[in-house]
């Protein structure tokens, strides 16, 4: 079967798309949305028709194979065998989603059927991570942004402040992103037009293939 760790930044927090199940076991519980694959059909494949049939999500900005479960034990019906992918949606984006799914902080969720919990969190790590060595930021943001703005959606992905200098600072070092030439107009409160940029790629790309060797540890922004 396959599972999808759907993550979007929503009222600038990192929050998990669940599903509440309709049967046993975990009847009524919080769960990953997925299901069991068809005849002929690949993993990816099986995950975007569930994610689009059970709750209407079909305009991922990301899709890409977190892990494979298998312990004998996840399930106390029978043994699953299940593959989950990490999905994610622009921040600009609000899907509209069945009555019985929901959006949950990843720092504040419910209990979760089986396993998922933990697969959620591992969701989370994979996205902390890709982000320090390379432009996954774009799977989060809408299509233009101000610095400010990107800096509040790599914060509550990361889970700790940013510095929006150093975060510019990378980010233009390392070709990911490209002023646009255009300015935000100031907001009711007033204040300096804000420079628009965008990312300059729209798929997953390695900015700094040395991030990957350093020691394991909190997710960081690099500042130089």
């Amino acid at each position: 079967m396959s599972l999808g760790v759907v993550l979007q930044v929503r009222d600038g927090v990192l929050q998990v798309l669940l599903w509440q199940r309709a049967r046993a076991p975990f009847e009524g519980s919080w769960s990953l949305p997925g299901g069991y694959l068809v005849p002929d059909e690949t993993l990816e494949t099986s995950i975007r028709r569930h994610l689009a049939d059970k709750v209407d999500v079909r305009e991922l900005s990301h899709l890409e194979q977190l892990e494979t479960l298998s312990d004998p034990q996840r399930s106390p019906q029978e043994w699953q065998l299940a593959t989950a992918y990490l999905g994610l949606v622009p921040s600009e984006l609000d899907p509209r989603v069945p009555s019985d799914t929901d959006w949950h902080p990843v720092d504040g969720l419910p209990a979760l059927a089986f396993d998922h919990e933990a697969i959620v969190l591992a969701g989370r790590e994979r996205l902390r991570a890709k982000l320090s060595y390379t432009n996954l930021g774009f799977a989060l943001a809408p299509a233009e942004f101000t610095i400010s703005e990107l800096r509040d959606l790599y914060a509550a992905a990361l889970g700790h402040d940013v510095s929006a200098t150093n975060l510019q600072r990378v980010l233009l070092r390392r070709r990911v992103l490209e002023g646009t030439g255009r300015l935000r107009p100031p907001g009711p409160a007033g204040g300096r037009p804000g420079a628009l940029f965008r990312f300059r790629k729209q798929t997953l790309e390695i900015t700094d293939q040395f991030a990957v060797l350093r020691p394991p540890g909190p997710a960081r922004v690099p500042v130089a």
